[in-house]
């Protein structure tokens, strides 16, 4: 995960004195809104649990009112401390640090504990209308979903929550995954904007696993669902013999049939991202993300109008990272002149093996490159768990308690209408060179902490793995 605090706020207490506020950003959002004491009151609490020796060092305190400089200084040595804390295995995953960020997250947006509807979608867009709290956590909302649906519980695991933003164009941008962090009611609900919903996807790259889902009725139909929705998405390619067959599969009824024909097709189990700028393979080109296979797949459109393509392995990138940077905004448009609005810019950079002894740097510029690095170490965690002959099982499902909280009503998924024709204007697609080495790529430098949402530490890549040239 991604923590920053860019910004602070001067705020009114109580009695008209005044304090200093720190917003903590997760993920490129603003998550919640703290005091320096509330911060303190953790820290001690992580101590009490693990010992000074595990929990790192925490900015001291002042006897005198804070001057400008002072709070800058300690803006920055807060934002290192909360990174540093997220980094550790043990600190980052404990219950004490993600019920820090719950309750905050709750108490900044002024949202009381109660009984509420939450809806739910599916990849159909089918509405499940779960009830829960409003300080319910996210594993919480997915065992109430699962629940509604009678998913059995040893694949409860295998799905996800995902915050997205539905255009009115019926496009789909996926904002994140969501995290053990955060209340989903309180984080749809204070973007206060409809076109951002909740949906339920499988939360697994290995095609593989499909069969452990399929061999349950309700997983079955859930895995049949998204896999139409993403076919008429156009996120996985269909040809005309192949949509054929696929329709006439559907006709029949045969899920299981018309799952197992899609798993053949191009970029199936892929999420595909909204266009945006590369430096791969020249500066500027505009590019379509996809993320799947255990790699990103770059559609790039030349300068010359030129479609290509080209694949960027996860074990070849020995390292990535997210950067943000502020761009004044005029009239509506970023400037490089003054004003007082500005927009962020967020950039993945990825360190890949092109050949034997070279690695360049890829850039890629998108408000969804937060997205991307997540897609990247969610890979990365399910080839390592498999590398050590673990359990995806294991990995994926993280109970609290021993069952789910039974719905007295259940809801069936709804099968998703018949395939339209498949779309006969796609643009034709040159492949990029299977090498990969006559291309220049613009190497980029390290990015200053203040605009490196990730701290200055870089992703090292566990997965990434050393190639020879005959296997680039």
């Amino acid at each position: 995960m991604h923590f920053s605090i860019p910004e602070t706020e001067v705020r009114s207490g109580e009695n008209g004195s005044t304090y200093v506020a720190y917003n903590i950003h997760i993920n490129g959002v603003v998550h919640c809104q703290v005091r320096y004491s509330q911060l303190l009151g953790l820290h001690e609490q992580l101590k009490k649990e693990y010992g000074n020796n595990v929990v790192p060092a925490f900015p001291p305190k002042k006897l005198f009112t804070l001057t400008p400089a002072e709070v800058e200084q300690r803006r920055e040595q807060l934002e290192k401390y909360m990174q540093a804390v997220r980094q550790d295995p043990m600190l980052g995953a404990s219950e004490t640090f993600n019920s820090f960020l719950r309750k905050a997250q709750q108490e900044t947006q002024q949202i009381p504990t109660e009984e509420v509807h939450l809806d739910i979608y599916l990849s159909n867009r089918q509405k499940v209308k779960v009830n829960i709290l409003t300080s319910d956590q996210t594993e919480d909302v997915l065992e109430a979903v699962a629940s509604k649906l009678d998913l059995p519980d040893d694949l409860v695991g295998y799905f996800s929550l995902f915050l997205i933003r539905e255009g009115k164009d019926g496009g789909c941008t996926f904002v994140r995954k969501m995290q053990e962090f955060e209340l989903p009611f309180v984080s749809v609900t204070s973007l206060r904007n409809p076109e951002y919903r909740i949906v339920l996807r499988k939360s697994y790259w290995d095609s593989a696993y499909d069969n452990d889902v399929m061999d349950n009725r309700v997983g079955l139909n859930l895995l049949y669902a998204q896999t139409v929705s993403d076919i008429e998405r156009g996120w996985i390619l269909v040809n005309k013999e192949q949509h054929r067959q696929l329709k006439s599969l559907q006709e029949k009824g045969s899920k299981k049939e018309f799952i197992r024909l899609a798993q053949t097709l191009k970029y199936f189990g892929y999420i595909k991202f909204d266009p945006c700028i590369t430096d791969f393979p020249e500066k500027g080109c505009h590019v379509i993300v996809s993320a799947g296979n255990n790699e990103l797949n770059f559609h790039v459109k030349l300068p010359n109008d030129q479609i290509k393509e080209g694949s960027f392995k996860v074990t070849r990138m020995r390292c990535w990272r997210v950067t943000s940077s502020q761009v004044p905004v005029v009239n509506g448009t970023a400037n490089s002149g003054t004003s007082g609005k500005s927009d962020i810019k967020l950039e993945l950079a990825f360190e890949y093996l092109m050949s034997k002894d070279r690695l360049q740097w890829v850039t890629v510029t998108s408000p969804q490159a937060i997205m991307m690095s997540i897609c990247l170490q969610s890979m990365v965690d399910e080839l390592m768990v498999k590398k050590s002959g673990g359990s995806i099982k294991k990995m994926l499902k993280k109970r609290h308690n021993g069952s789910l909280r039974r719905s007295d009503s259940q809801q069936a998924v709804k099968s998703p209408p018949l395939l339209d024709s498949p779309d006969s204007n796609r643009e034709p697609v040159v492949k990029l060179s299977s090498k990969l080495t006559s291309v220049t790529l613009r190497g980029i430098s390290t990015s200053n902490s203040a605009n490196d949402i990730s701290g200055n530490n870089i992703h090292g890549n566990y997965a990434f793995e050393g190639i020879g040239d005959d296997d680039l």
